[in-house]
This record gives structure tokens, C-alpha cells and sequence, in this order.
């Protein structure tokens, strides 16, 4: 891989999904009205990016191949990564249902949680590939 384009890629939707549940947790205390709404446009930067970060990945896995010793994190990484992103747009989707964007009820602020765990746990195991398999490094000579 000369220059794999997952991790440039990756960047914007880990910056607005980690964003996005602070806004919502911080809309409890103070600017409900703006906080929510920017926690909402957030979610859906992230999961718009975070759709165009999947598809480089997955062509970066297919170059992998099955046989590499870092597919089976590779395939971790991947399946965190769709949960993420699947907790964020459900969130979106509970925050549309009613066509209201005010501050976030239990239901979107567990959503919230579970998905930065998610992030979290994504970003460890694509570490993991770098720096442990050296996925995406080039020797230098």
C-alpha cells in the first residue's frame, strides 16, 4: 500500500463522533437548544465520512488478504467500526422520528455512550494494525 487512504479518511468521522456525545451530555447543563443540534449535525458528518472511511477500508482489507496475520484484527476493527457507525445513525434516526432536534432523551444518550465506547474501541484496534502488524507502513530504506 503506497498511501492507504482509510486513515486519512478516518479522521473526520472520529472527531465528530467523539464530539457529538459530549454536545449531547453537555446540552444537560447548559444551551440545550444549540448543543443538541450541533451534537446532531455532528452524528451525521461522522456517519456521511464515516461511510467513505468504510469503503476505503474495505479495499484496503481486500488487498490485506485472508491470509495476512493482522486480517483476523483487521475483521475486529471492521465489525467495530459498522457497530459505531450503526449506533450513531440509530441515534440520528431517534432524534428524526419526531422531527425534533432538542436535547437528547435516555434513549439517544445511551446510544451516544455506547457508541464512543465504540469509537474507542475501533481507534485501539486500528492502532493495533499500525503499530503492532505494521498494516499501512512502509519499510524505509
Amino acid at each position: 500500500m503506497k498511501h492507504p487512504l482509510h486513515p486519512a479518511l478516518v479522521h473526520v468521522p472520529v472527531a465528530c463522533w467523539l464530539l457529538a456525545p459530549l454536545a449531547d451530555f453537555g446540552a444537560l447543563l447548559r444551551w440545550p437548544e444549540q448543543l443538541a443540534l450541533a451534537s446532531a449535525g455532528l452524528a451525521g458528518i461522522g456517519c456521511a465520512f464515516g461511510l467513505l472511511a468504510a469503503g476505503a477500508g474495505m479495499f484496503e482489507l481486500v488487498k490485506l488478504g485472508p491470509e495476512h496475520p493482522a486480517s483476523r484484527t483487521a475483521m475486529r476493527h471492521m465489525g467495530c467500526a459498522l457497530l459505531t457507525w450503526c449506533l450513531f445513525a440509530a441515534s440520528l434516526v431517534l432524534r428524526a422520528r419526531d422531527g425534533a432536534w432538542g436535547v437528547a432523551g435516555p434513549a439517544v444518550l445511551a446510544l451516544d455512550a455506547a457508541g464512543l465506547l465504540g469509537v474507542l474501541i475501533t481507534g485501539w484496534l486500528g492502532g493495533t494494525l499500525v503499530y503492532d502488524y505494521g498494516v499501512g507502513v512502509r519499510e524505509r530504506a
